[in-house]
C-alpha cells in the first residue's frame, strides 16, 4: 500500500460514512495509514511536514475540484490540517493526549494512575491535573504504544517496560522522556504510566545555585570536590534531584578525562563530550540476552576510564563500583536511594549483602573509597542539598559524620581545606 492508495481508501470510507469520520475513528485510521506508509518508506520518526503533506493530499481528494471562494475558509482549512497533523504527530510519538501536559514549563514528572487520574510535578510536588481522564482500554493501548516507541516489549507475558523517548512532538518541555509503563495484572485496576522529563542542557552547578539548591559558597565547595577528583556518593529519596546534581557535577570534569557512565535506564544526558554510556538490557522472549548492571561495571573498568559514573547503585554492582573507587579511578560518582544521611550505611550494607560481601568488607571499602556524601531532600519550596558528610569506621562499623547541614558543623573547616582543597571558609550560609 502506498500513501495515495491509503488516502484513497480513507477518502472513499469518509464519503460513505460521515459518522465514522466525525466520531474520531477516522482520525485513528488515518494515523494508522500514515504510520504504515512511513514504515514502508523507512521513516522511523516522521516530521510534522510529512504528516501535513499527507493530510493535504487527503483533503484534496475529499473536496475534489471544489473551489473555496473565501480566502478565510481556505486559511481555516489549512489551520485545521496543521492542527490535525499535530494530533497525528503526537499519536505517532506514542504520547498522544499526554503531550499537552508535557508542554508545561518546568514539568519534571507526569504520572497516570490505573483509574485514569493524571498527576503533574513541576518541581514542587505532585498535584492532580485531571481525574478519570482515560478508560482502562485507552490506558493499556497508550502504555503498549509508548513501550513500542521505546523499542520495548509490553504484553501480558512481559507486563513491565521502560525506555527513553528522544524524538518528541513540538512543544514538549525537555530533550527526552524516561518512560515506565506497567499493565494489569500485576498492577491492580489497569495500566499505569510514569514519565520523567530529561534535559540535555539542564541545570549546571551555577543553575542549581540559582534555584536555591545551595549557596554560592557551597557551589565553590562542590567545584573544589570535582577538581580535586574526590569520589562522591549522592543520596536522597525519589525526585530529590540526585541525577540532576550528578549531571551537573560530571559536566564540570575536564574534557581530557574519559568518563564511563553506567545506567539501568538512560537518564543522564551529559554535555561532557568525552564520555561513553553503557545501558542495561532486559532478557528477550527466550530468556536470553540480558545485560545486567554488574556486567556493564566490569566492562566499563576495562575501557580505560578516568572516572566511572553509575546512575544509581541498586544491587550487586556495588561490589564492582567499590573496586573502581579503590583502584585509582579517582573522581568517580554515583547515586543511591536513602531517606537520610544516617540511613546510607545501612543501605550500603544491604546492597553489599546482595553481592555476597560481608559487613566488614563493605565498611572498609566504603571508608577507603567514598570521600563525600551529598544528601538531597525535597521541601515545600523545592529541592535542597541538606547535608554534606564523610564516612568513618568506628569499632568496625560504618558511620557518617556530617560536616555541613545548612550551616557548618564540627570538622567543616578541615573538610573544606583537606577534601575540597579550598581556602578555609569561616562560614558557609545555607
Amino acid at each position: 500500500m502506498n500513501l495515495m492508495a491509503a488516502i484513497g481508501q480513507l477518502t472513499k470510507k469518509r464519503a460513505e460514512d460521515d459518522e465514522w469520520w466525525e466520531t474520531g475513528d477516522g482520525e485513528e485510521d488515518l494515523t494508522s495509514a500514515v504510520r504504515h506508509v512511513m514504515a514502508e518508506k523507512g521513516i522511523v520518526h516522521p516530521e510534522i511536514d510529512d504528516v501535513v503533506d499527507a493530510l493535504t493530499a487527503f483533503e484534496q481528494q475529499v473536496i475534489g475540484e471544489q473551489v473555496i471562494g473565501e480566502e478565510e475558509s481556505e486559511a481555516g482549512n489549512a489551520y485545521d490540517r496543521v492542527s490535525q497533523a499535530r494530533r497525528i504527530e503526537r499519536a505517532l510519538s506514542g504520547l498522544g493526549a499526554l503531550t499537552d501536559w508535557l508542554t508545561c514549563e518546568g514539568v519534571t514528572d507526569l504520572l497516570v494512575n490505573p483509574n485514569g487520574d493524571v498527576y503533574l510535578d513541576r518541581g514542587y510536588g505532585l498535584h492532580a491535573v485531571c481525574c478519570h481522564q482515560f478508560t482502562p482500554e485507552q490506558l493499556r493501548a497508550m502504555a503498549v504504544e509508548l513501550a513500542t516507541q521505546c523499542g520495548a516489549r509490553l504484553d501480558d507475558a512481559s507486563p513491565f517496560a521502560d525506555g527513553v523517548l528522544t524524538r518528541l512532538p513540538r512543544g514538549v518541555w525537555g530533550d527526552a522522556l524516561r518512560i515506565h509503563v506497567a499493565l494489569s495484572p500485576p498492577v491492580d485496576g489497569g495500566a499505569c504510566i510514569s514519565v520523567r522529563v530529561l534535559h540535555r542542557d539542564s541545570f549546571s552547578l551555577a543553575g542549581l545555585r540559582d534555584v536555591h539548591m545551595y549557596s554560592r559558597e557551597v557551589e565553590q565547595v562542590l567545584e573544589g570536590l570535582v577538581a580535586a577528583r574526590r569520589n562522591i556518593l549522592i543520596s536522597g529519596g525519589t525526585g530529590t534531584g540526585k541525577s540532576t546534581l550528578l549531571k551537573a557535577l560530571i559536566d564540570q570534569c575536564g574534557l581530557e578525562q574519559r568518563l564511563l557512565i553506567v545506567e539501568d535506564t538512560p537518564e543522564l544526558l551529559p554535555q561532557h563530550s568525552n564520555h561513553v554510556k553503557l545501558v542495561t538490557r532486559r532478557a528477550n522472549a527466550d530468556g536470553s540476552g540480558e545485560i545486567a548492571m554488574r556486567d556493564l561495571m566490569k566492562q566499563a573498568l576495562r575501557m580505560r576510564p578516568d572516572r566511572v559514573v553509575i546512575g544509581e547503585v541498586r544491587g550487586a554492582e556495588i561490589a564492582d563500583l567499590l573496586v573502581a573507587l579503590n583502584t585509582g579511578h579517582a573522581g568517580s560518582a554515583g547515586t543511591i536511594h536513602a531517606n537520610s544521611t544516617e540511613a546510607v550505611p545501612g543501605r550500603l550494607m544491604a546492597l553489599g549483602a546482595m553481592a555476597g560481601m560481608s559487613p566488614a568488607a563493605v565498611a572498609q571499602q566504603v571508608t577507603d573509597g567514598v570521600e563525600v556524601v551529598l544528601h538531597l531532600e525535597r521541601t515545600a519550596v523545592g529541592r535542597r542539598l541538606a547535608q554534606i558528610s564523610t564516612f568513618s569506621l568506628e569499632d568496625g562499623a560504618l558511620h557518617v559524620r556530617t560536616v555541613w547541614d545548612g550551616e557548618p558543623c564540627a570538622g567543616w573547616e578541615e573538610f573544606v581545606r583537606d577534601v575540597a582543597c579550598l581556602p578555609t571558609m569561616a562560614k558557609v550560609p545555607a
